[in-house]
């Protein structure tokens, strides 16, 4: 008999949209990071006091994502029972 947990797969698909998250929250990180922070650094314009690749790579991503993780969960993720 081939039975499989359906909490198996709520866990397994709540899994692969976080490791989706974090990819792109990587990819967010890396382009704003390496790609606003590769200019001489006399070029910078800032925000808030910060270099803009700062704010954008640290700062503001840590809002943005906050805000997104919040938003799946409320909506995506379900409670399963765990007996």
């Amino acid at each position: 008999m081939d039975y499989e947990d359906p909490r198996y797969k709520v866990a397994r698909n709540e899994a692969i949209v976080l490791l989706v998250l974090f990819v792109v929250y990587i990819l967010w990180w890396y382009m704003f990071a390496y790609g606003l922070g590769s200019r001489n650094p006399s070029e910078y314009s800032y925000v808030l006091g910060f270099p803009d690749w700062f704010f954008y790579s640290c700062v503001l991503s840590i809002v943005v994502f906050s805000a997104v993780l919040a938003i799946i969960i409320k909506f995506y993720f379900k409670e399963v029972p765990l007996d």
